[in-house]
This record gives structure tokens, C-alpha cells and sequence, in this order.
């Protein structure tokens, strides 16, 4: 590039840029001299210009036969509704075998299901003179402009000018005037060009994300080479099963055998990649020669399908109306306004108006019109069944099922090139020193085990898909090829995956055994949402583990099968490695208790299949035998909650659950049965697509949080975590994680404390000192500290000293009283009831007292009035034992000792 001169001021860029403004005002013009105006004169009398390649308000797209064995072979049938100068412009071409027949034309358009426009001509006084009469040496060309009046088409709502995916037809049909008869009957998709149909883009948008999803699983299932903790990081990843099968869920909904509106047809159709319904004409032209004329039949499945009689379409018609008597006034009134149309013709504009429409296509800019539809692929403005859903991608029924089958083929080459492709990737990496050596070194040493996996997991995610193919495919008929073929992909699908699933439980339950134990089961009080009232089944072996039960209302006998594992001590199966390096693509992403819901949910998957594919023609079935099936399963899903990630919980369980069971439900409306008006109808097909585009948004945004979390899983290892900003968000990820993965039940909640009030509450008691507490006393043991004499005077006089130097007591406590314990409680009593009945004994045998039976002794020791011991007086008490003479007190010997027990009174 020259660098400009120093000197070249903003005033000379602005004198440039004037001196441009001419140039390009000289190229708009000189483009716009191609371009073609109709001069149009309104009501108020002022004269406008329009442009005549502008997009009308109404056109029609694609038609096909429906009377199936017409005279007249139509090449082209297009009509246009142009709102700005109330007109109407038809072209009709083709070509016929009939020598020579006067005809009858009626078109009617019909727009929600009611016939909102018609008009019946005589084509030769409609000056269409390769119809006057119909010649097979003469080409068929008819074109004209009908101007329309304000009642014509005040049946049109204004709404459906605007509304995407305008639901309209457009019906030619051809009457012999000789044998007035139908001869010719051709049906065309009327638009307003508003559509939910955009594949190109949210197509494209949805299959970004589908990849960044599988590039985030497939990272977090790669990096590290510790087993248990990559499998920890892979499970809380979004997962590709979840993806697909919500896309699967929105697409293959329209193949229940109902009437979709055209709205739901055209909003699945961004996700028909998703299903392997990719059109390719190259990939349909090899299907077509594989499949021969054998289509099938598309009635069988509930659609009225191209080059068949469809009696009804629109409503039918009464051939009494059309060549009634006063015909003439028929023709005066409906082509009354052509005759003056057809004067018109001597102006100069209006001629080359219609010379223009004669030529008029895609190569001179006016693209508004369609082509005739392929053999297979059902009557345009038909959506019903799966091949109206088809219809949209232009892919028949008949070629549904080696459509789908080869694209899923072509998607597992892709994705075990893929595999292979970065395994040698990061070896080039590795050899030019870009990429540490030891970066995804366990990744590196078994990538043949990996591509293998990988293999299988698609395996797993097309499960349903295929299923539903073929078992439509047998339903369908069709070529006989085609029916063996689909029979061996549904043996290697339904008998490989299931003894898959099979094996892998058998692999890690083969040391162990099943039992059955008595339990019962309690219709209980719960709560629904968590504060909705509700009632709910429990069984009492769980109850016994909660720490809160719920109130039982009834219960009944029941019982439960439980395994028990014959090696206590061996690893949970998220740390069996083992286990894992074999069977962790079907059961890594499932909770500790729930490894096994991969077996579940094929099961699962194949019912549903069954009903989609199987049931094909039997709306009702499909719908009722679906709904029960989806909420059943709803309802043990979240019972379940089998995935370890909360994200997959809350996406798959609840959101994705409730998608299906609402959708299922909705679809019983299109039902022919209930005959619905179709504005009711569009407004339910509304509803649904809010559902679904609801859940579709929800997933896109876990697939960017899911990114997210797989790159906070692959950097664990870094201690600079960029940005830093979201390292605590990373720690609290973490510990969530470890959290998990032992799946233990939480722990029971705080008990709440009731808020204070005022009150009274004895917290302690003291015992404050006495004054004899004080008191320095001798042990309490020794009955001679405080003792009465128990016989007469005695022989030996103690002088008053002796006395005065009392040997018995040493205290305050008055002579004769005896020490008290501090407490007493009823096991010291019966020590005392025993000590004391020895002590009886032992005095009765020692003929201190007399002797008495065994009930005299407990009548004796068991006094009306009893002292309580001191604590202090617990301790034993010597006796001494010697013979008692005459009139001598009563004298104790050394030698024996007896356990007594003090009294003491009151507490």
C-alpha cells in the first residue's frame, strides 16, 4: 500500500468523498434500471409505483397431485396475493394427453382449515386460450392478474399476513365440461414468508454447542491419570446423552401420527440434523435407486401423500354447485371483473405485465413460486405424521429410516477420526516440545481402548434413534431391502447394546446374591415441590433410616429384594478401576447407589421407541400409551435423581421429564378425532414450541456453565488459576464434588429452637453448710463414737475425770446422736435393708439377740419409722464379741466385723 503524501489535508478527503457521492448515485441508478414498477392507483386517487419483483403479501410454494391419475400434467402452479394493490396473479404450465375438452377451473384457498377466497371461470372467457379448448398439440400456459375487492378476502385475518408460518392452500381442479368430471387436481403450500424454519442458522448455532459439549466431556474423560478422580470430574461434566436427547426429544415428537400445525413442523426442523434427517440430493438419488418404486405408503402412517386421491382435501366440492343452472350468472359474476381485466389489456403497461408473468422465474428475479414435489413426500400444506415432518426437509418416509442409518454411519467415522486425529496430534506436539512429555500420558498410552469407547458411547446416545427407524421402517413397508437391512441394524442395536448392559451388570454383581426380606410399604403425608400437600409411598426399611419420618396414613405388607455383596470389604464401584477402565462409559455419570440406570434406561428408550415407531398409524395409542409411559418414568426419575451431577439432575430428571410428559400431552389435541379448529390447534403448537424452546435455552446455557466447570476440572492441577476471580467459585466446585461422590445421605437438619419467652427454670441446686458440718467428729463407722448403753449399770465405775476426757466423742453433736449422710438414694436403702438383716443374723447366732425366723428378721429390719444413713456412715463397723454375763452390760470381742449402715432423718 503507498503511503499518502504529508500534505493531504481533511479537506481533500472531504472533496473526494463529494466527488464519490455522483459515481455511486450513478451505480444505485444504473442497477435499478433493471428493475420493473407497476403503476397502482388507489382509492384516494393518487398514482404509486411498485415494484413488480416485491415479495406479495400470500404466495404459494411447492404442489403436488391429489386426484393421482390426473389428465393434466402440471410443470407449474404458482398464485400470488399482493395486499398493496389488491390482486391476485396465477401461472399455471403443463401439458396433456387429452385430443380435445372444454373445462371448468375452480381454485379455492383455504387458510386454517376454512375456505377463505375461491373463484370458478370459464377459462374461455378468461381469454386462457391454450385451455379453450384443452389440446395435447398445444402447451398449456395460462397466466392472468384478478383484482380482488375488500370482501374477497375479509376472510383472510390480518394476523395471518404477519404470523410466522402461515398454515394456507391453494387447490386448482380441472372439470371436463363433457362428462363434468374431476380430471385435474393439484394442491399448493401457501406462505407469508414468516417461518420458525431456519436450519441454516439455528442449526448451525445448535451444533456449535452439541460440540462444545462433546469437547468438554471428552476433556474432563482424557486428563489425568488417576482413574477415580477422572471419573469424578467426567460425572459432573455436561453430558452428550443429555444433548442429544433433548434434540431427539423436540424432533422426534412430530412422529406421532397427529395433524401438526404448520408452526410445530417448521420449528422442528432446526433440530432434523440432530436425527440424521440431513438432506443431500446426491445421498436421496442413491437412496431412490436402492429403494426402487417401492415407496410405500404414506396413508398408512396418517398423511395424504402426493399422486394419491384425497377425496376430502379442503373440504371436498359439490359438483352441483359448480354446474348449476344459473351458471351463466356464475360466470357473469366470477369473471365479470376478469372481462374487465381483459380490457384492460389494450393499455401498454398491463400487456407487458402479462408478458412478464408469462417468463417470469428465478433467472428474471421473481423467486415466489415452487416446484412439484417428489414421489414419497406427502401433499404440500399436509403436515401430518412423521412424513409431514419429513416433508420439511424434503427427505420421504420411505428414506427416512437408510437416511438416518448412513449419516449415522459417516458420524462415527468422524468421531473416531476425531480420537485418532488428537491422539497424533499431541504426539507432534509432544515431539516439537510445545506440549510437556508427560501431558495426557495415560490418554496417549491407550487411545486405541479410548477410540474404542467413544464408539460404543455413540453407540449408546443412537440408540433410541435407530430403534425408532427401523421399527418405523417395518411399520412403513416399503422395499423388501430396505426392510432386511433395518431388521439386522435393530438385531445389532437391540441385541448388542442390551447384552452390553447386560454383562456390565453381571460383571460387577457376580460375587454377591439377591434377596427378598418382609418389609412394608406407608402411604404417608409428604410434601410435593417442598410445600405443596401431598401423598407418597415409602417403605419402612427407608423410613427407618430417615431421621424425620413423615406420618404414616395406611399401610400394607410388602417386601423388598436387596444384594448382598459376599466381600464386604471390596471397593464401591466408582473405585474399582477395573470396573471403570471396562464399563465406565455407561456408568460413570451415575451415582454410587444408581451405577447401574444405564440398564434402566435403555429399557426405557426402547419402550418409548415402541410407541413412536411401532404404533405409527395409531394416534391414540402413540399418545396415551406415551403419556403413561413418560410419566411413569418421570415419577421414578426423580425418585432416583441417578446422576451424580446436579446440573444433569436438574436438566434431564425435572426439566427434560416435564417436556415430554407436557408435550405428549398437548399433541392429543391435533388429534382428526377431536376436529379442533386449526387457529386452536396453531395456538396449542404455540405452546409446545414455548416448552421446548424453554428447555432448548436451558440447555445451551448448562452447555456454557458445563465449558466452564470442565476447564475448572482440567486446570486442577494449576495453583495459578486464571482468572483469579473465579478460583473460590472453583473451590466451592471441588468440594462439591467430593461432596457427592461417596453419595451419602445428608445429614438430618437443626433441630430450630422455638424462640425464648419468659420463664422458670431451676438449673442447679447448692447446699450451703450447716454448723455441725464444721464439727470435727470421729469416724462414723465406729458405733462407740455415739452410743446408748444398752443393759444396767455398770460394774466398773469411770471416775469423773474419765469423763470429763470423753473417749466417744470429740464433736458438738450431742451424745447419743449419730452422724447423717448427706444424701441418700434408693440403692443405699436396699444396702441398708441387706446390711441390717446380716447384721440380725450374725447377733442372733452370737446370742446378743434371740433367735427369730427368717420373716421376724425382715419384719424387724424393716422398721415403720427408718433413719436415713450419713454418707459418712457407710463404711464397716467392728464388733466385738464376748460372753455376756449376768447383770453385765453387753460387751463386744475383737476378732469379727459386721457391716452396718447409719441412718439418717429426712433428707
Amino acid at each position: 500500500m503507498l503511503p499518502l503524501p504529508a500534505h493531504f489535508s481533511n479537506a481533500s478527503w472531504l472533496g473526494l468523498l463529494l466527488l464519490s457521492v455522483p459515481f455511486l448515485s450513478f451505480i444505485h441508478l444504473a442497477c435499478a434500471a433493471d428493475t420493473k414498477y407497476v403503476q397502482y392507483t388507489g382509492d384516494d386517487g393518487v398514482t404509486i409505483s411498485l415494484s413488480d419483483d416485491r415479495r406479495p403479501a400470500l404466495y404459494t410454494q411447492n404442489f403436488g397431485d391429489c386426484l393421482g391419475n390426473s389428465l393434466i400434467n402440471v410443470t407449474r402452479f404458482d398464485a400470488a396475493y399482493y395486499k398493496d394493490n389488491m390482486t391476485v396473479l396465477f401461472h399455471l404450465e403443463g401439458n396433456t394427453a387429452v385430443a380435445n375438452e372444454s373445462l371448468m377451473l375452480y381454485i379455492s384457498v383455504f387458510a386454517y382449515g376454512e375456505n377463505r377466497f375461491y373463484l370458478t371461470f370459464n377459462p374461455c372467457n378468461a381469454q386462457i386460450y391454450s385451455l379453450c379448448p384443452m389440446n395435447a398439440s398445444v402447451p398449456i400456459e395460462a397466466n392472468g392478474i384478478i383484482p380482488v375487492s375488500q370482501s374477497d378476502v375479509g376472510g383472510i385475518p390480518p394476523l395471518a399476513l404477519n404470523i410466522p408460518d402461515f398454515e394456507g392452500q391453494a387447490i386448482l381442479r380441472v372439470f371436463a365440461n363433457s362428462t363434468r368430471t374431476q380430471i385435474g387436481c393439484y394442491s399448493a403450500l401457501v406462505t407469508n414468508g414468516a417461518t420458525f424454519s431456519h436450519p441454516s442458522v439455528v442449526g448451525t448455532v445448535l451444533g456449535v454447542f452439541a460440540i462444545v459439549a462433546l469437547i468438554a466431556s471428552f476433556a474432563t474423560a482424557v486428563y489425568g491419570n488417576h482413574i477415580p478422580t477422572t471419573r469424578t470430574h467426567y460425572a459432573h461434566s455436561l453430558s452428550i446423552l443429555v444433548v442429544f436427547s433433548v434434540f431427539h426429544h423436540i424432533f422426534f415428537t412430530g412422529a406421532l401420527s397427529m395433524n401438526w400445525p404448520s408452526v410445530l413442523v417448521a420449528f422442528w426442523s432446526n433440530f432434523a440434523w440432530s436425527a440424521g434427517m440431513i438432506y443431500s440430493q446426491q445421498m436421496q438419488n442413491s437412496i431412490n435407486q436402492l429403494i426402487g418404486s417401492n415407496k410405500g405408503n404414506t396413508s398408512i402412517v396418517g398423511a395424504a401423500g402426493t399422486g394419491a386421491a384425497a377425496v376430502n382435501l379442503g373440504g371436498g366440492y359439490s359438483i352441483f354447485q359448480i354446474y348449476k343452472r344459473s351458471f351463466a350468472n356464475i360466470i357473469h359474476r366470477d369473471t365479470g371483473m376478469i372481462s374487465d381485466i381483459f380490457k384492460i389489456p389494450r393499455s401498454e403497461n398491463l400487456e407487458q405485465h402479462l408478458a412478464k408473468r408469462a417468463i417470469a422465474n428465478s433467472t428474471t428475479g421473481y423467486t415466489w413460486y415452487g416446484y412439484p414435489v417428489k414421489p414419497g413426500l406427502p401433499l404440500p400444506g399436509n403436515f401430518s405424521g412423521f412424513p409431514g415432518t419429513l416433508a420439511e426437509e424434503g427427505i420421504p418416509a420411505s428414506n427416512a429410516f437408510v437416511t438416518g442409518f448412513l449419516w449415522f454411519l459417516i458420524l462415527m467415522v468422524i468421531v473416531a477420526g476425531a480420537v485418532i486425529g488428537f491422539k497424533w496430534l499431541v504426539e507432534g506436539l509432544v515431539l516439537t516440545k510445545l506440549v510437556k512429555k508427560d501431558r495426557l500420558a495415560y490418554f496417549r498410552a491407550h487411545w486405541i481402548n479410548f477410540t474404542g469407547l467413544v464408539l460404543l458411547r455413540t453407540l449408546f446416545i443412537g440408540f433410541f434413534m435407530m430403534m425408532f427407524l427401523t421399527m418405523f421402517q417395518f411399520t412403513y413397508h416399503g422395499s423388501a431391502g430396505v426392510i432386511a437391512l433395518a431388521a439386522i441394524v435393530f438385531m445389532v442395536f437391540f441385541i448388542g447394546l442390551f447384552g452390553i448392559a447386560g454383562y456390565a451388570c453381571f460383571y460387577r454383581l457376580r460375587f454377591g446374591r439377591y434377596e427378598t426380606a418382609p418389609d412394608r410399604a406407608h402411604l404417608a403425608k409428604t410434601k410435593a415441590l417442598g410445600f405443596v400437600p401431598w401423598y407418597g409411598i415409602e417403605l419402612e426399611s427407608r423410613r427407618s433410616e430417615k431421621s424425620e419420618t413423615e406420618v404414616s396414613v395406611a399401610s400394607v405388607p410388602w417386601w423388598r429384594i436387596r444384594y448382598v455383596d459376599e466381600d464386604a470389604q471390596r471397593v464401591n464401584v466408582h473405585e474399582d478401576e477395573d470396573y471403570v477402565k471396562k464399563f465406565g462409559w455407561l456408568s460413570a455419570r451415575y451415582r454410587r447407589t444408581r451405577w447401574w440406570f444405564f440398564a434402566a434406561w435403555l429399557l426405557y428408550e426402547f419402550i418409548r421407541a415402541c410407541f413412536y415407531g411401532g404404533a405409527a398409524g395409531h394416534p391414540m395409542t402413540q399418545v396415551f400409551g406415551l403419556l403413561v409411559v413418560e410419566f411413569i418414568a418421570l415419577v421414578i426419575i426423580i425418585r432416583l435423581k441417578p446422576f451424580e451431577g446436579s446440573r444433569l439432575n436438574a436438566l434431564m430428571v425435572y426439566i427434560l421429564g416435564f417436556s415430554k410428559v407436557a408435550s405428549v400431552a398437548l399433541s392429543a389435541a391435533f388429534d382428526l378425532r377431536f376436529n379442533l379448529p386449526r387457529i386452536t390447534t396453531t395456538v396449542i403448537g404455540v405452546v409446545i414450541i414455548v416448552i421446548q424452546g424453554i428447555l432448548t435455552i436451558i440447555l445451551l446455557l448448562a452447555i456454557l456453565v458445563g465449558a466452564i466447570s470442565s476447564y475448572m476440572s482440567v486446570t486442577r492441577n494449576q495453583e495459578d488459576f486464571r482468572p483469579r476471580k473465579w478460583a473460590p467459585i472453583r473451590k466451592k466446585y471441588f468440594a462439591h464434588m467430593e461432596k457427592a461422590a461417596p453419595d451419602q445421605p445428608p445429614p438430618p437438619p437443626p433441630v430450630q429452637e422455638s424462640p425464648k419467652e419468659p420463664y422458670f427454670n431451676v438449673s442447679s441446686v447448692r447446699r450451703y453448710p450447716k454448723i455441725e458440718d464444721d464439727d470435727i467428729v470421729n469416724d462414723a463407722s465406729d458405733p462407740l463414737s455415739s452410743r446408748v448403753s444398752m443393759a444396767g449399770p455398770s460394774t466398773h465405775r469411770a471416775s469423773r475425770a474419765d469423763s470429763l476426757r470423753s473417749q466417744t466423742s470429740y464433736s458438738n453433736v450431742p451424745f447419743g446422736a449419730r452422724v447423717h449422710r448427706a444424701s441418700w438414694s434408693s440403692r443405699d436403702f436396699g444396702s441398708w435393708h441387706e446390711a441390717n438383716n446380716r447384721n440380725s443374723q450374725l447377733m442372733s447366732r452370737s446370742g446378743l439377740l434371740p433367735k427369730t425366723s427368717d420373716a421376724s428378721l425382715r419384719e424387724h429390719s424393716s422398721p415403720q419409722r427408718v433413719r436415713t444413713p450419713s454418707r459418712v456412715g457407710t463404711g464397716p463397723l467392728e464388733v466385738k464379741r464376748s460372753r455376756m454375763g449376768k447383770g453385765q452390760e453387753q460387751v463386744a470381742e475383737e476378732g469379727e466385723t459386721v457391716e452396718l449402715t447409719a441412718l439418717r432423718r429426712g433428707g
